[in-house]
């Protein structure tokens, strides 16, 4: 048996799911003295749950297989968010089920009369998010006498979310004699000093697991024009073809409108932000694991600690802050044992940040364009002969519906209807451009574009007309170039080169779109901008004439003048 030193009941729980070994945060709980407070820092999906579900089972269980009958609670679990909270719930009940241990969820967004009966009933674990916990303690329903053991999960997530003071208020209501267990992804300052402040002789283990949760993750760098990014995101999904996918966006309004975008091409899609209400998230969930729906388009904080089983693509449609959050979106896949592959969009002018974040997370990508159209058709001509369609035994009557077709259609009429009938089922893939490994001319620094653009640099009408917008912030709001340049690139998903003269006046500013990015541009801000921040196009007769530039010698004569 791979965990010989657990009690019974845990082991053949493990064993029944197919453990063959520990992970490595799972191993570092498992030797540790018994019953010692423990800071460990580990990632994400390197099997945390259970780590510390194996951790608390000496101390709850005491030397016995089975627990008392449900009363005041022996354990309390704290996770940042309903989702994680849940999926905590989940994974402790089954590696629990077998001890006879009950274990209840209190996460906001549920009804607390509810979760009140629940734990009026008794319960051995509680599991929950900081405000809904507080709440049930501040009315009397949570009792904390009995408490052997307290585990914060993404301790510093719930930090970063302003809970410091939900946990504080926590911890200070439990024993003093309980285990305390602080898991995090990272050791800042303010996780050090709860520690100290809370644990007594904590054990500090840092897990070097992160390498480790590269291994079965394949990284691919997609090269894509920033107007082509849905398009990329649809032949990615097409090319995969993977059981279930996420897709992550960095806004709401970027979630909004892709899930609209890819239902309307005919995939399957869920979403997942923070706008949606928790019965919306849960069926949506829901939707993903019974197979009804294939992807999820999801916020960061919206999809933090969701398990989906079947999870084989991660895409980030919209490059990741940094690579830690390149990290915890990647590691939705590649779980168990399982295969995963995370796909990063990247359009040129993000190029150089994308290396750096590959170079400070340690992972190399295979570096392409997005795949092609003829290439999606040849694969769907190899997965249509491979369909059970195809491949199945041919029952008696549908041999004689077979004769019946054969006896009246030809057979390439015939075959044409099949192929007619598979295409309909599925997306049709997009066109896309495919981009060069390297630009072929020298790309300009950021800070000589900046000051281009500032002095009013040539109109970027090579491949037609320009396009003038105007947006409403000027030299009243702070606007300058350096500021207003990385926002226009990042709203409008073009690049710098699609940008030419910037115009910043007392109240709005208007600049120069490149002919042939302009409308994408405009559709691109519209989803991704937000009611502070508004465009639209100038007319041609309104059009800022080019800036006149004078030398320095008629400024000189201009200033002896008194001009």
């Amino acid at each position: 048996m791979p965990f010989p030193t657990l009690p019974a009941p845990l082991a053949r729980a493990l064993a029944d799911r197919n453990y063959a070994e520990p992970t490595p945060v799972q191993q570092a709980v498992l030797d540790t003295e018994a019953g010692r407070d423990l800071l460990v820092s580990a990632q994400t999906g390197s099997g945390k749950t259970v780590a510390f579900g194996l951790a608390i089972a000496e101390t709850l269980l005491a030397g016995a297989e089975t627990l008392p009958p449900p009363d005041a609670p022996l354990a309390l679990a704290i996770a940042p968010t309903r989702e994680l909270a849940l999926q905590v719930q989940r994974e402790l009940s089954w590696l629990y089920a077998a001890t006879g241990a009950r274990v209840v969820a209190n996460v906001g967004g549920m009804d607390p009369r509810k979760e009140a009966r629940a734990l009026d009933a008794g319960a051995h674990i509680v599991v929950g998010t900081p405000g809904r916990i507080r709440d049930h303690l501040e009315r009397g329903r949570l009792r904390t006498e009995a408490l052997r053991a307290v585990v914060l999960d993404e301790a510093d997530e719930m930090l970063d979310m302003g809970f410091r003071e939900d946990l504080e208020f926590i911890l200070s209501a439990t024993p003093s004699e309980r285990r305390t267990l602080l898991f995090s992804a990272t050791l800042p300052k303010l996780i050090v000093a709860l520690a100290e402040r809370y644990q007594r002789d904590a054990l500090r283990l840092a897990v070097a697991g992160e390498t480790r949760g590269h291994a079965d993750i394949a990284y691919r760098a997609v090269r894509v024009l920033p107007r082509e990014i849905e398009h990329a995101v649809v032949n990615v999904l097409r090319y995969v073809d993977a059981p279930t996918s996420i897709v992550f966006c960095n806004t709401r309004d970027g979630v909004r409108h892709l899930q609209a975008s890819l239902n309307e091409r005919g995939f399957s899609a869920v979403a997942l932000s923070g706008e949606l209400g928790q019965g919306e998230r849960n069926a949506a969930l829901q939707a993903l694991r019974d197979g009804r729906a294939r992807v999820c388009v999801a916020t960061d904080v919206a999809a933090r600690g969701i398990d989906l089983p079947g999870l084989d693509l991660v895409i980030h449609a919209d490059l990741p802050h940094d690579a830690e959050v390149m990290q915890h979106r990647s590691g939705r896949t590649g779980r168990a044992g399982r295969k995963g592959t995370s796909v990063l969009l990247v359009p040129p002018a993000r190029r150089r940040r994308a290396e750096q974040m590959f170079a400070i997370a340690k992972v190399n990508p295979s570096w392409s364009g997005p795949p092609t159209a003829d290439e999606i058709r040849g694969l769907d001509r190899e997965r249509m002969l491979a369909d059970p369609l195809l491949t199945e035994p041919v029952s008696e009557e549908d041999k004689d519906w077979a004769e019946a077709l054969l006896a009246n259609l030809a057979p390439e009429v015939l075959a044409g209807a099949l192929a007619r009938i598979y295409r309909s089922r599925i997306p049709v893939p997009e066109e896309v451009t495919e981009l060069a490994a390297d630009p072929p001319r020298r790309e300009r620094t950021a800070l000589e574009r900046d000051q281009a653009l500032a002095l009013g640099a040539p109109r970027v009408g090579e491949d037609g007309p320009s396009a003038w917008f105007r947006l409403n912030l000027g030299k009243r709001d702070n606007a300058e170039p350096r500021r207003l340049l990385p926002m226009l690139t990042r709203r409008g998903q073009i690049g710098r080169g699609d940008i030419g003269a910037i115009r910043i006046f007392e109240r709005e500013t208007k600049f120069e779109i490149r002919g042939s990015a302009a409308a994408a541009f405009a559709e691109a801000f519209r989803h991704r901008g937000s009611d502070d921040l508004q465009i639209e196009r100038v007319p041609g007769d309104e059009s800022p004439p080019p800036k006149k530039h004078k030398s320095p010698r008629a400024t000189k004569h201009a200033r002896r003048a008194g001009k």
